[in-house]
């Protein structure tokens, strides 16, 4: 089932290739240490017509925090400056299937753009499927965008605070069972290990397919409710950087949850700070 307003097929993607108010944005981004340059990929093949959303330039650089949200007229100008804007239907992929590519609708929805879909399968699947890629960067013209920042779709380090202590909201962290738990170490330096207390663990892999593509919305829903997940209460979903935890919030939306928000300074936020409690072990 295609919906231009979250998943889209290949196939899908494939018969409005050429649609005039198309736009394709590929959002990759790799953890750090990975060794891989989401940009070089880029470079090398993107989807015909794609441009390049760089999650960690269009954001707040003025936060010590990774890529955390871009004020709402630097989001204007970026987009603007890659022909994007008002009136767009928007696609956004990734190279790693879905890795990245909801962070970036998460942050079209952030600013009230609605008309935003994710490739499902991302550039492997496309690539799998026999179909054309290309090298060179689209010829870009500037387009009009306006914006209304959604603030509901977002919450800080006070606001999560303030929910793990009245258990009011479901947490859902989006991290590796031994990074919730604490057993391992966190890749960024100078973290806590453990999760935020009273979250629920809910590892993003766990709502894709061996194919890299999203699960139906009956098995979405089997996956949350299966990690412990009260659907009854709002969610907030968290991560290590705020990447990840998208591919849950993306998750929600597909299964028809409206009432979830995404912790922007996730993990690297909350880790860092020693007056926040932190617990260990299993949910």
């Amino acid at each position: 089932m295609d919906d231009p307003k979250t998943l889209v097929s290949t196939d899908w993607l494939a018969a409005h290739l050429h649609d005039p108010d198309l736009r394709i944005l590929d959002a990759s981004w790799f953890m750090p240490g990975s060794g891989k340059d989401a940009k070089a990929g880029y470079n090398s093949a993107h989807i015909p017509g794609a441009r390049f959303f760089d999650i960690d330039e269009i954001s707040d650089t003025r936060s010590s925090l990774p890529h955390m949200a871009p004020p709402p007229e630097k989001f204007i100008s970026r987009m603007r400056a890659m022909g994007v804007g008002d009136g767009h239907q928007v696609v956004i992929y990734d190279q790693a299937g879905i890795f990245s590519a909801p962070r970036v609708w998460w942050l079209f929805r952030l600013m009230g753009k609605t008309d935003v879909a994710v490739l499902d399968g991302g550039l492997p699947k496309w690539i799998a499927e026999g179909r054309e890629t290309e090298d060179l960067p689209p010829v870009m013209r500037d387009r009009h965008m306006t914006v209304q920042r959604q603030a509901a779709l977002v919450r800080d380090v006070t606001q999560v605070a303030h929910a793990a202590k009245l258990r009011d909201h479901e947490i859902v962290d989006a991290r590796a069972h031994d990074r919730f738990t604490g057993a391992t170490p966190e890749p960024r330096p100078g973290l806590r290990s453990g999760h935020i207390p009273g979250a629920k663990n809910l590892p993003f892999g766990q709502l894709l397919n061996a194919d890299g593509t999203m699960k139906s919305p009956a098995d979405l829903r089997s996956a949350f409710e299966a990690a412990g997940v009260d659907l009854t209460k709002p969610v907030i979903t968290s991560c290590g950087s705020g990447v990840t935890a998208a591919i849950l919030a993306f998750a929600l939306e597909i299964i028809g949850k409206r009432d979830w928000s995404l912790y922007d300074g996730s993990w690297a936020e909350w880790g860092m700070y020693n007056d926040l409690k932190v617990a260990t072990g299993e949910a």
